[in-house]
């Protein structure tokens, strides 16, 4: 059989559905993490999501069983129907195709009602009591730590810096540089640790009977809240006035335990910005030029634009600011290909 019809064996056999009745196998368009989904449509209009995923990446085979703990912990997530690892297919709920994403241009009133359920489900995924996970049945990535926060800052620095925006540090602002970054990453560190999405932006939150539900977690792991509200209130797929990132920012703020003052919280939350903007402008960089998936490139322009902001609300990060303005003079003077 070829690789369609086995997977289509398996969701019949997953849904017990008799060989009489007519399915359908609709693939999704690919979402840059070596997993290939599809839509399996049978009796008439039910569906069910079929993935099939690359265990090469070690992530991708935690989903399941890290989405069978979200549902213990009432964090909704889809259900998983069936997994078989030894195939590396998933079959799981249909959320539709509605996410926080496709619904960006709807008046801010409905918007923010949508983000503030989110911000409630990602504050029950953080306040989850760390002794208590059960590491002997659900594996995580590694904790966020100095390596992982060393690894994004030059993930960044090569593949957005140098390759997209064509700019070599001298050896001097470069050391200067990651002094500021490595001071940035303990303070991120310092901020406590508690179990976070790692990927919490708008095409990762689906919205079913006006409902979120969080999608795409396997890169789960522990790690600072901060890197999840940066995630979500600086995604650069949407955008957000200052006042709308406020009000939001205050809501989770005042879900917390306020252990630190408003002022302080949001300087947290502004390093914690940078942190991520540097490691999702890298992505876009190793995506767009070395995978070639150029629809990546048409989110550089935000996601430099929030990366300047966030610096330049930090009050820490100078460096850090002057470069986000060589790189978006550098960007200003190239015309990016962004058709893919």
């Amino acid at each position: 059989m070829d690789s369609q019809e086995s997977m289509t064996a398996f969701a019949r056999e997953s849904l017990g559905i008799p060989p009489s009745m007519h399915t359908e196998l609709l693939p999704f368009s690919g979402r840059g993490s070596d997993r290939a989904y599809f839509r399996f449509r049978y009796n008439h209009n039910r569906s069910a999501i079929l993935v099939h995923y690359s265990p090469g990446r070690i992530e991708n085979t935690y989903f399941a069983d890290i989405a069978f703990f979200l549902r213990e912990i009432s964090v909704p997530v889809p259900a998983v129907i069936r997994h078989d690892p030894a195939n590396s297919l998933i079959l799981m709920e249909d959320l539709g195709d509605t996410d926080l994403w496709s619904l960006r241009n709807e008046p801010w009133e409905k918007r923010s009602i949508r983000y503030r359920k989110t911000l409630e489900i990602a504050h029950g995924l953080h306040t989850y009591p760390g002794p208590r996970f059960p590491s002997d049945r659900v594996k995580l990535m590694d904790s966020f730590g100095p390596e992982l926060y060393r690894w994004e800052r030059d993930y960044f620095r090569e593949n957005f810096v140098q390759k997209l925006c064509g700019i070599a540090l001298d050896p001097d602002t470069s050391e200067q540089l990651e002094n500021e970054l490595s001071g940035l990453a303990m303070r991120m560190e310092a901020s406590g640790s508690c179990l976070v999405h790692r990927d919490l932006q708008s095409q990762n939150v689906m919205i079913c009977s006006e409902k979120p539900y969080l999608i795409d977690f396997q890169g789960m792991r522990f790690g600072s809240y901060f890197y999840d509200l940066a995630s979500l209130l600086c995604d650069p797929y949407v955008n957000f006035s200052p006042s709308e990132r406020k009000e939001l920012l205050h809501f989770y703020y005042n879900l917390s335990s306020k252990s630190a003052d408003w002022d302080t919280f949001q300087n947290a939350f502004w390093e914690a910005s940078a942190q991520r903007l540097m490691q999702a402008l890298g992505c876009y960089g190793f995506l767009g030029l070395t995978r070639g998936l150029k629809d990546y490139l048409k989110h550089v322009p935000t996601g430099i634009r929030n990366l300047r902001i966030s610096a330049q609300n930090a009050a820490s990060l100078p460096l850090l600011l002057d470069l986000c303005s060589s790189c978006e003079r550098s960007l200003a003077g190239r015309r990016l290909d962004v058709n893919s």
